[in-house]
Order: structure tokens, then sequence, then C-alpha cells
């Protein structure tokens, strides 16, 4: 039996179902039906979710690494949602500061698109330019701005986003929780948090919430026919807007805080996607 391919041995969708066919082999499972990322402040969340059907470290899965951001778990668990439907929980992500190229951060989102999910929920912590949007609140993605100058896709790969994020299942979300909002994600590099100057530019251009994750899995997932979610959890007023410096330990904190009104929102949302 010949070796999982390599990140130098194979391109990304060879590695992508690699990856795939590990994960129903280890969990013995025939294929995925949907798929969340849970970004910083939401692994708290992850509990609960459905009937547990297995788990596996993510470092242990061809093309994966561990999770190096504090607030991330490092596994892949998969449940059997209340509606029968087979849901992969990533519980940590590779983000594009870590010195990683654009395939690694697409390589969980093409991984469950391998394993045959059509629906992925991704979820991150970000900085709210709207006060009303203080730390705790779970805010729908609309739209978002790339400003990594990257992105996942190679050669003349023309992938349409004028849907990146479903109104489909934004709708459905707010069948959930009708109290959530929306707006657009503007996406930084990192792993620098944003100075005022650069806040007050992303709402010059439309933005609302400003991060360092989710665009680039976005536009792998739409590449691969997945419908996408996007939630953002506002972990603190950004940079400009709040009086205070900026830390991760606040975003750690306001996940812990928010994590029940996160898990009853995943909760819901697994028993309609």
């Amino acid at each position: 039996m010949s070796a999982a391919p390599t990140p130098d041995e194979s391109g990304p969708d060879q590695l992508a179902q690699a990856a795939a066919a590990a994960l129903r082999e280890r969990l013995g499972i025939d294929r995925l039906d949907l798929a969340l990322v849970l970004g910083s402040g939401w692994s708290a969340a992850a509990d609960d979710l459905g009937e547990p059907l297995g788990a596996v470290e993510l470092a242990e899965l061809p093309g994966f690494s561990a999770p190096v951001v504090a607030g991330h778990g490092g596994q892949l668990r998969v449940v059997r949602t209340p509606n029968g439907r087979t849901a992969a929980i990533l519980t940590g992500r590779t983000h594009y500061y870590e010195n990683r190229d654009p395939q690694a951060v697409a390589h969980g989102v093409r991984t469950a698109a391998a394993a045959g999910a059509q629906t992925l929920v991704l979820t991150n912590g970000c900085g709210s330019l709207r006060r009303e949007w203080g730390p705790g609140t779970p805010v729908l993605i609309a739209d978002h701005i790339n400003l990594t100058g990257a992105t996942p896709l190679r050669g003349a790969t023309f992938i349409d986003l004028s849907e990146a994020y479903s109104s489909r299942l934004r709708e459905l979300a707010r069948q959930v929780d009708p109290s959530l909002p929306e707006g657009v994600y503007v996406q930084f590099g990192g792993p620098q948090y944003e100075t005022p100057a650069e806040v007050r530019m992303a709402g010059v251009l439309g933005g609302d919430l400003v991060g360092m994750s989710t665009t680039l899995e976005t536009i792998a997932a739409r590449a691969a026919g997945l419908e996408v979610l996007g939630i953002s959890l506002a972990t603190n007023l950004a940079a400009g807007i709040s009086p205070e410096p900026l830390d991760h330990a606040e975003v750690i904190a306001a996940g812990k805080q928010a994590a029940p009104r996160l898990a009853q929102l995943l909760r819901g949302l697994v028993e309609v996607l």
C-alpha cells in the first residue's frame, strides 16, 4: 500500500482526496454531508451538536498540521446531527499568517468537499466596526473583502463570487435566531491587529467586521461547489473604536462568555442545514 501524498508530492485536490480517504477509513463513515470550521472563541460551542461518531487529531490526517493559535482546538470530530446528517466539526484552522501558503489554509474545506460535504459553516472571531455589535455578538457574513492579496486558486480559475455567502443559508440561520444581524467581513493578513487607520479604511470600503481568516477558505469552498454560511463572533470593538488596547486574551474571554449562545445557535443550525 503506497504512502499518502505529502504537500510536496501532489496538488491541493489530490491531497484533499487523500485526507478525505483517511478520514473515512479512520472513522468508518461513507461520506460527509456538511462541515463546520470553528474559529477563535467558537471551540467551546463544539459539544452536543449530535451523536458522536468519532474524532481524529487534525495533525494525523494528510496535509493538516496542529493549530497554533490559543482558543482553537486540534481535532476533527464527526457527529450524526438530529436530522440524520453526517457533519464534520473542525475545532481548529490554519491561518495565512502562520507562514503557510493559501493551499494549506484551504485544505480543510477542500477535504470536507472531497469527503462529500455540500454545505460549509465557517466561523471566526473578529473586531467590530459597529458599536452596537459589541463583544459576544454573532453576525452573519453577507459578503467579504479580501485584503490579503492572496488566493487559493491556481491559474485561470475564474470563480463567480457574486454570492460567496449563501442567502438561503443566512435565511435558515435567521429562522434559528431572528436577532442575527449581517455585515461585510474584511480580512487582513495579520497576525498584528489592524491599526485605527486601517480600520477606518475598512469602513470606507464598506466593511463592518475585521479579522484574519475565512475569505481564502470561502474562495476555495465556492470553487469546490460548497454552499457557504459565514458567522463572525464580535470579540472586541476594532482599533480606534475601542478605547482599550487590543489583546488576544479578550478574544478568548469573549468566546467563553458567549459560549452558551453560540452553542444554542450551532445546535439550531445543524438541525436545519
